[in-house]
C-alpha cells in the first residue's frame, strides 16, 4: 500500500515537472504563439493520461491552465485575463485537456481489457488442451485441479464429484478448500467469490444438472472465467466417459470376435480328429470279428488323431504361456544354419518329396537364440509354405546379416495373401478366407511364432503377392563376442 501511494505521488510530481519544463522552454525561446503553447500542453496531457491515467492528467490540466494563464496570456505575470477572447481560449484549453485525458484513459482501459481477455483465452485454451490429454476419467479428475493451477497460476484447486462423493486436489488439503465448502457450493448452485480469503467456488454443471463443484484458492478469477472453467471441466469429463464407453464397446466387440474365431477353430480343427477317433472306436466295438490288420489300421488312426488333438491343445497352452510371459528362453550363441538344419529334419515327414532350397552364406555371425524355440518358428513357416503351395513348387530358405540382426526368410510359390489379410494373419485364430475350410489348422501357429520371435527381441513380417507366393521373414539378434572370446566357426549352407 505504501509503495502504491509513493508511486502515485511521484506520478503527480512528474506531471507538474513536465508542465514546468514546457513553460520554461517556451519562456526561454521568447515570443511564441499562445496556440502553439496550448497545443503542446494538450499533447503532453494526452501522453500522460495514456500512461498514468485520468487522475494524474486532470491535475496536470489544472496546472497547465494556471501556467498558460500566468505566463502566456496577457497580462503576463498575473492570474487575470484582459481580453475576453482569451477567456474563451483558456476555457477551450481546459475542456480539450479534460476530454483528451478521458478519451486516452478509456483507450488505455480498453487495451488493458483486450490484453486481459487475450490472456484469459490463452489460459483457457491451455487448460482445455491439457484436459484432452487425459486417457480416462480417473486420470482426468486428478488432472483438472493440476491444470487449473498450472494454467491460471493460482495457489491451489480442488474438484468435488457428486456421483463418487470424492474430492480431487492439486496438492495437500488446505482449509479454504475443505470438502464441506465444496459440497455446499454444489447445493447452492451459484458461483461465490470470496475476496477476503482469495477463494472462488463454482458449481460444475452438465447442461442444467450439477455434477460437482470447483474450488480455487490463491487468486481471484472473474465470473466469466470461472464459468468457462466449469463448463470445460464438465465437457471433458463427459468426453472421457464417452471414450471409455467406446473403448469398452470395442473391447466387447473384439472379445466376441475372438470367441467366434475360437469356436470356429474348435469346430473345424478339433471336430475332424474327434470324428475319426469316434468312428474308429465305434467300428472296433461293433465289429469284434475284424481281422488283425483291420484292427491295427483303426488303432493307428486313433493314435495319430490323438497325437493331433494333443498337438492342438499344446498349441493353445503354449499361446497362453507366451501371452502371459511365462516361458523362459534358454538362449545362447548358435549359427542360424544349425536352426535351419534341425527344422528341416523335423519337417522331413510333412515335406515328402518337395524340393527345399537353402541359401545361407558362409561366415554369418552367430545369433543369440533358444534353438528349440527358434526351430519351432521355422518349422511353422516351412509347414505353412508346404501347406499353402502346390506340391511341385520348391520352398526357398535364406539367411543374411542386416545390422545387429540375422534375417531368415522362407519363400513359397503358393496362392499368396491379400493385402488386407497380411496385417491379420499374425492375430490369434485368424485364418485366410479362402483356405480356412480347405486347409486344416487352428490359426495359432503364426501368433506363436510371432510371440517367440519377439521374446528373442526380433520381429516377424510377411511380403506377398496374390498368385505369386509369399515370403515370411524373421530377425534374431546377433551374439556379440566378449573380449578375448573367439568367434565359433559357422557351418556352410546346404541345399536339399
Amino acid at each position: 500500500m505504501r509503495s502504491s501511494v509513493l508511486n502515485r505521488i511521484l506520478q503527480f510530481a512528474g506531471a507538474i515537472v513536465i508542465i514546468a519544463a514546457i513553460t520554461a522552454i517556451y519562456r526561454k525561446v521568447g515570443h511564441v504563439n499562445e496556440t502553439t503553447v496550448a497545443l503542446t500542453f494538450v499533447l503532453a496531457i494526452l501522453a500522460v493520461s495514456t500512461v498514468w491515467g485520468m487522475a494524474v492528467s486532470l491535475i496536470m490540466s489544472a496546472f497547465a491552465a494556471l501556467a498558460f494563464n500566468y505566463y502566456f496570456l496577457p497580462p503576463v505575470g498575473r492570474f487575470t485575463i484582459a481580453d475576453t477572447r482569451n477567456w474563451v481560449a483558456l476555457g477551450t484549453f481546459l475542456v480539450v485537456s479534460v476530454i483528451s485525458s478521458h478519451l486516452a484513459t478509456r483507450a488505455r482501459q480498453k487495451a488493458a481489457d483486450a490484453s486481459a481477455r487475450q490472456r484469459e483465452i490463452e489460459r483457457l485454451y491451455s487448460f482445455s488442451r491439457g484436459l484432452l490429454e487425459a486417457r480416462n476419467v480417473m486420470e482426468l479428475l486428478n488432472r483438472i485441479p493440476v491444470q487449473i493451477v498450472d494454467a491460471f497460476e493460482v495457489g491451489a484447486a480442488a474438484i468435488f464429484l457428486a456421483d463418487k462423493q470424492k474430492v480431487y486436489r492439486s496438492g495437500p488439503v488446505i482449509p479454504q478448500l475443505d470438502t464441506e465448502s465444496l459440497k455446499a457450493i454444489m447445493a447452492r448452485e451459484e458461483a461465490v467469490i470470496d475476496a477476503s480469503n482469495s477463494t472462488c467456488f463454482l458449481p460444475v454443471r452438465l447442461g442444467v444438472r450439477p455434477i460437482g463443484s470447483l474450488g480455487i484458492s490463491g487468486q481471484l478469477l472473474s465470473r466469466q472465467t470461472l464459468e468457462a472453467i466449469g463448463t470445460l471441466a464438465a465437457i471433458a469429463m463427459e468426453h472421457a466417459r464417452a471414450m471409455e464407453q467406446v473403448g469398452q464397446t470395442e473391447a466387447a466387440r473384439e472379445a466376441e470376435k475372438l470367441r467366434t474365431a475360437l469356436l470356429d477353430a474348435v469346430t473345424h480343427a478339433l471336430r475332424t480328429p474327434l470324428t475319426s477317433i469316434k468312428a474308429s472306436v465305434t467300428n472296433l466295438l461293433s465289429n469284434p470279428g475284424l481281422s488283425a490288420g483291420q484292427r491295427q489300421e483303426l488303432l493307428t488312426i486313433i493314435n495319430e488323431e490323438s497325437d493331433r488333438l494333443n498337438r492342438l491343445v499344446g498349441e493353445a497352452s503354449e499361446m497362453a504361456q507366451l501371452d502371459a510371459g511365462e516361458v523362459e528362453l534358454k538362449a545362447d550363441a548358435n549359427p542360424i544354419d544349425h536352426v535351419i538344419t534341425t527344422a528341416l529334419e523335423q519337417c522331413r515327414g510333412s515335406l515328402g518329396n518337395r524340393k527345399v532350397i537353402v541359401q545361407v552364406p558362409s561366415g554369418l555371425p552367430r545369433v543369440r537364440v533358444d534353438v528349440s524355440r527358434a526351430r519351432e518358428v521355422l518349422v511353422q513357416l516351412i509347414e505353412n509354405a508346404s501347406r499353402y503351395s502346390p506340391p511341385d513348387q520348391p520352398i526357398t530358405i535364406t539367411a543374411e546379416a542386416a545390422g545387429d540382426f540375422v534375417v531368415t526368410s522362407v519363400a513359397d510359390r503358393g496362392f499368396g495373401i491379400d493385402d488386407q489379410e497380411q496385417a491379420l494373419i499374425f492375430e490369434k485364430f485368424y485364418r485366410g478366407r479362402d483356405q480356412r475350410y480347405s486347409v486344416e489348422g487352428t490359426g495359432m501357429g503364426l501368433p506363436i511364432a510371432k510371440a517367440i520371435v519377439e521374446a528373442h527381441g526380433g520381429t516377424i513380417s510377411v511380403t506377398s503377392q496374390r498368385g505369386r507366393g509369399s515370403v515370411f521373414s524373421f530377425t534374431l539378434p546377433i551374439e556379440r563376442s566378449r573380449p578375448g572370446q573367439p568367434e565359433a566357426p559357422v557351418r556352410a549352407a546346404t541345399n536339399s
